[in-house]
């Protein structure tokens, strides 16, 4: 077996198109999308070492496209944002980096220019994105991998879709002392000429938000920053501040128990496996360790395998047949209240918790996962059909949500609404039937809702966004 061929037994790495690496080739492109980081890049592991095999240097290709599926300029700001630093990181591991942007990030032509031997690129269980990696397999005329860069456990290990997490949990267990494993990060050998080094657009945040036809449907959030670095400064002060504390705090939407790290994870900015490896050496009590790893590892990974093995995933056909029965059993029940979905976008409902979720969202581009839970559950309650309701909740939560399009987020409003990863809850209930039921009474014995309501309401008259809905 040849060096390129060890390469093909890694289980992180999909052959998406075969073949032999192009000889007359002159470097390996790796195609960053999910993954856009410069440490701890599974992906950009593989591109490297297949570099240096081939004696070709490499390029990461970063083609912005302004136009991802129900993402806006306040997802794109967070986006941008790291980019320099990625950049940075990049050359510093030997490769180039080039950033091409609407209308120049097609992924053919830049390839058509650098004449690769090899192509590189990351997963993305995501509907739209996978379809660019299948019609990427389709085009290319050379050899393209992909490489499972933002999971502990590749989810290729797990073919079929699970029934919970208690399903997949004794699965990921069994497999972690494989890859719970901290990376070499290992640096390309053979380095671009100048003068041949690929053209690579100058980063320029400001510029490219206003020039760019972006959504402009949700604010820019000035306070909330993307990047490698500060996410790393996100997760210090969770490490030192919040983690000794995070198995009883998490679930107090009026404290600050949470590690606020899903969006440097949506966006790649932040390996999991960087974040598990932190909380695992942390001076902390262990109960509050494995709290944080289960919801990391078990109930993350577990919402990407439902991404990635049910193609109706954000919809309420997604969801299991129990769940779908007893929703339509009771679809003609009578409402209580009945809101259009520009009411709860407005947080125009009679429930002040309710309203205040939503507002916290709007302004800071986070819910609490708690809370999350609440706000999905009444919409249900509080809309004419089951489906207008999942339809208005993942409208909802990609828009205002920085981690919005993202597995999670679909997994916990299927869990909601629909009861995925959720078993049937008795006596049935009105609208509900036997989806699991949430009120305000019930967070009120949990946790202090006057404390959190205040707390966005200061958040709220301290913004600097408009919440002026139209």
């Amino acid at each position: 077996m040849n060096s390129i061929e060890q390469l093909l037994v890694n289980p992180r790495l999909t052959v998406r198109r075969e073949g032999s690496p192009k000889s007359d080739g002159k470097c390996v492109v790796y195609w960053m999308q999910r993954a856009q980081r410069g440490t701890d890049n599974p992906a950009l592991d593989v591109a490297i070492t297949a570099a240096n095999e081939l004696q070709r240097p490499l390029v990461v290709f970063f083609g912005l496209h302004p136009k991802y599926p129900n993402a806006n300029q306040r997802h794109y700001a967070f986006l941008i944002q790291g980019l320099e630093e990625t950049k940075q990181a990049v050359e510093k591991r030997g490769a180039a980096f080039a950033f091409r942007p609407f209308p120049n990030h097609d992924l053919l032509k830049f390839c058509a220019e650098v004449n690769p031997c090899l192509v590189v690129g990351d997963e993305n269980p995501m509907r739209e994105p996978e379809g660019w990696r299948l019609s990427a397999a389709r085009h290319l005329t050379v050899p393209f991998w992909t490489v499972d860069a933002d999971v502990i456990v590749p989810t290729k290990l797990f073919p079929k879709e699970e029934y919970a997490a208690r399903t997949i949990r004794p699965k990921l267990h069994k497999l972690l002392p494989v890859f719970f494993q901290p990376l070499e990060n290992p640096k390309a050998l053979y380095q671009w000429k100048e003068n041949d080094k690929p053209f690579s657009q100058e980063i320029d945040p400001q510029r490219l938000l206003e020039e760019l036809p972006l959504d402009r449907s949700a604010s820019v959030l000035p306070d909330v920053k993307g990047g490698t670095a500060e996410g790393m400064r996100v997760l210090q002060r969770f490490i030192l501040e919040r983690l000794a504390s995070y198995d009883t705090a998490r679930n107090q939407p009026h404290l600050a128990g949470t590690s606020e790290l899903s969006a440097f994870l949506h966006f790649g900015h932040l390996s999991p496996l960087t974040i598990a490896l932190a909380a695992r050496e942390a001076d902390a009590p262990q109960v509050a360790k494995d709290a944080f790893l289960e919801e990391l590892i078990v109930r993350r990974e577990v919402a990407i395998n439902f991404v990635a093995r049910n193609p109706q995933y954000d919809s309420l056909a997604g969801c299991p047949d129990w769940g779908q029965k007893t929703l339509t059993e009771h679809a003609a029940d009578a409402r209580a209240h009945l809101y259009t979905e520009s009411q709860f976008e407005s947080a125009a409902t009679h429930d002040r918790l309710w309203n205040a979720a939503q507002q916290e969202m709007v302004t800071t581009g986070r819910m609490h996962g708690y809370l999350r839970m609440y706000w999905a559950k009444k919409i249900l309650e509080w809309t004419r059909t089951p489906e207008e309701a999942f339809a208005i909740a993942v409208h909802l939560n990609d828009r205002y949500e920085m981690d919005g399009r993202d597995p999670n987020g679909y997994t916990g409003i299927a869990w909601a609404i629909g009861g995925k990863h959720d078993r049937p809850w008795a006596p049935k209930r009105n609208v509900f039937g036997m989806i699991r039921f949430m009120s305000g009474d019930g967070c009120a014995r949990k946790f202090n809702v006057p404390a959190y309501i205040e707390r966005v309401n200061k958040l709220v008259r301290g913004a600097q966004i408009s919440l002026n809905w139209e």
